[in-house]
């Protein structure tokens, strides 16, 4: 959509794609190849490969499939989770889509149906993150839940498994991702003071938050930056 499929191209995406990864795993989002990532350039998309510690991929490892699936480039079997990723470029405006266990966002995802909003981030999000019932990694169950969780939302919890974002660019799916670990944490910090219940947000709180972030920052900025 736009992007040339040229080797120049690809080679970037793939240099930022990985080390999107290995930021996953050095900032405490992932355990080891526990996550994945993807990027889209025009009519591919690169994906991080099954099993391969992030620290040992480098230019000649790049992994990239069509709109289908169908791998196009590499010698390393994608990521398992690749249905999961076809959904969300499929199914959204995503240009990149990151996927992590995240210890405080797995926890959440374990104990209800919704996060509750208990700060004015959940609108940069575009409302309360949804969790996606609970299916077996790597199948088109799981990424049919995704789905629907992610509808009017840039992020969801998966049961039981961990959190989906995605945004334009890298470092905007990255930076969702951080965001809704840290708003996991804090409800559940706030959720564990015997005797005290957090104050969660209204929908007019975030509508108007949503309001604020649309002239917040610097010219392209989002919320946040």
């Amino acid at each position: 959509m736009g992007e040339p499929n040229d080797r120049e191209t690809i080679a970037a995406a793939w240099a930022e794609l990985t080390a999107t990864a290995r930021r996953t795993a050095e900032e405490g989002l992932v355990v080891g190849t526990s996550g994945n990532v993807s990027v889209r350039v025009g009519d591919l998309v690169l994906v991080t490969p099954s099993g391969v510690p992030y620290d040992r991929l480098g230019p000649d490892d790049t992994v990239a499939v069509d709109l289908t699936g169908r791998q196009v480039t590499g010698t390393l079997r994608p990521t398992s989770e690749l249905p999961v990723h076809l959904a969300v470029h499929a199914n959204t405006a995503a240009r990149a889509v990151v996927h992590t266990h995240a210890v405080h966002a797995t926890a959440v995802s374990t104990l209800v149906d919704e996060l509750p909003p208990v700060h004015y981030m959940t609108a940069a999000l575009g409302g309360p993150v949804q969790v996606a019932p609970y299916a077996l990694y790597g199948t088109e169950e799981l990424a049919r839940n995704m789905v629907r969780a992610l509808e009017g939302r840039t992020a969801c919890l998966l049961r039981n498994h961990g959190t989906i974002t995605y945004g334009t660019t890298l470092s905007e799916a990255y930076d969702r991702t951080a965001q809704l670990e840290w708003m996991c944490r804090l409800w559940l910090t706030a959720s564990a003071i015997p005797g005290r219940t957090p104050s969660l947000l209204s929908p007019a709180d975030l509508d108007r938050a949503a309001e604020q972030f649309r002239g917040y920052g610097q010219p392209g900025a989002g919320p946040g930056e």
